[in-house]
């Protein structure tokens, strides 16, 4: 084992993550797993409480083939137990329980989604129903022997709905001790999770000390958010990227997100190197971002399709020679020339074609702006301005302008 191997793992389990619990148990087990020649187990879980996977969720499959890639033991954890119960994470009222043929039905679309990123000969794919079917009274008495009521209070999911009379199903304390028994089970080294998973990570490893295991290392990622940069990417917020969206979908959705989560995505979602990406014209990172999600999910060729289609549709469409308004931005305009800026909703209110801030602020929330081919949905955003350039502006259907930066 040489210091410049353990620091290529660590360099590489570490991007992206939001929390490592601990850094200096993380260094020990990999020190040791190289040491030793034995891999770590590695290990993530997925309730599957729908039947399709969205780009969210292979922020934790990717960090899952980083480890693989490193060569360590990969376990894909099907909650198909612990998605009969209904995670509490987040949410305000119990969930509806799902039957066991919904859950049985979601968790083989999983099987074959999950394999467009892992190498299926390198992961350990479990049912968390294996271990805890078998459970006795008993053995759930003892499970939640090892927890305490007030621990789980603290939760702000499940205080606020205590504080504010909701009810609270005793099925659902269940929960984060079967997650964390899911450690004791599969003796996990290290665990993935959302940072809003946290809580039931860390049960995780005080039930393997109770269990006399020593506590899996805990890694939190960020939660993705979706097309409209504001919520966590979910089906039900309508801002989703699903796996097996059709490929002109997925290409069109990527393309229509913000530069900045167009490079959140490229860290989290990709191996590329971001320095050199963001040195690379927006426009032209984010049509490779959207060839290379494509071609992972759909195949090569389809991501080449998927290019060629939105260009033909898109990036080709005809901008009229006389736009509605022509803007002329000049030195003036901009205080901080060494990287000239403008907030979209100021750009807009330039043309003269709004009447108010409101109204574009709703249009951009509606994704109703587009400027060079590019949907803009936050009203918050700064546009990036190169000098000499032209910028063609598309607000609606109808309105068109052009701002051009003569510096």
């Amino acid at each position: 084992m040489t210091e410049q191997a353990l620091q290529r793992q660590i360099d590489l389990i570490e991007r992206g993550a939001v929390e490592i619990i601990s850094r200096p148990e993380l260094v020990d087990r990999v020190k040791n797993a190289l040491r030793e020649g034995r891999p770590l187990r590695v290990k993530a879980g997925f309730d599957p409480t729908a039947p399709d996977l969205h780009l969210g969720h292979t922020v934790l499959i990717q960090k899952l083939r980083h480890f693989q890639d490193l060569g360590h033991e990969v376990i894909f954890l099907i909650g198909d137990f612990t998605g009969m119960i209904g995670d509490p994470t987040g949410v305000s009222e119990t969930r509806k329980a799902l039957t066991g043929a919904q859950v049985s039905a979601n968790a083989e679309t999983y099987e074959r989604q999950i394999f467009k990123s892992l190498d299926p000969d390198k992961t350990r794919i479990e049912f968390n129903s294996r271990w805890m079917r078998d459970m006795r009274a008993g053995d759930v008495i003892e499970l939640c022997s090892h927890y305490n009521l007030a621990r789980l209070l603290e939760r702000d999911d499940f205080s606020e709905r205590y504080r504010t009379h909701k009810p609270i199903g005793i099925h659902e304390f269940l929960y984060p001790l079967v997650q964390g028994y899911d450690s004791v089970a599969l003796k996990a080294d290290v665990e993935l999770g959302g940072t809003d998973q946290k809580f039931n990570l860390l049960v995780g490893r005080d039930l393997q000390r109770a269990w006399g295991q020593a506590p899996q290392v805990v890694i939190t990622m960020p939660l993705l958010e979706g097309t409209d940069g504001a919520r966590k990417m979910s089906k039900s917020f309508g801002n989703a990227i699903a796996l097996e969206d059709a490929p002109s979908d997925m290409f069109g959705k990527v393309m229509s997100v913000s530069d900045d989560l167009m490079y959140r995505y490229y860290e989290l979602l990709t191996d590329e190197d971001l320095r050199a990406v963001k040195q690379r014209h927006p426009m032209e990172a984010k049509l490779a971002l959207a060839s290379m999600l494509v071609a992972r999910y759909h195949g090569a060729d389809a991501g080449r399709r998927a290019g060629d289609d939105f260009h033909r549709k898109f990036r080709k469409r005809e901008f009229p020679q006389n736009p509605d308004a022509t803007v002329e931005l000049t030195a003036a305009d901009f205080p901080d020339m060494k990287e000239p800026s403008m907030g979209l909703v100021e750009l807009l209110m330039r043309t003269g074609l709004l009447p108010s801030k409101a109204e574009a602020r709703r249009l951009i929330a509606q994704g109703a702006v587009v400027i060079n081919q590019t949907c803009h949905r936050d009203g918050g955003a700064k546009i990036p301005l190169r000098a000499n350039e032209s910028y063609q502006i598309q607000i609606g259907k109808r309105k068109y302008a052009l701002a051009r930066v003569t510096i």
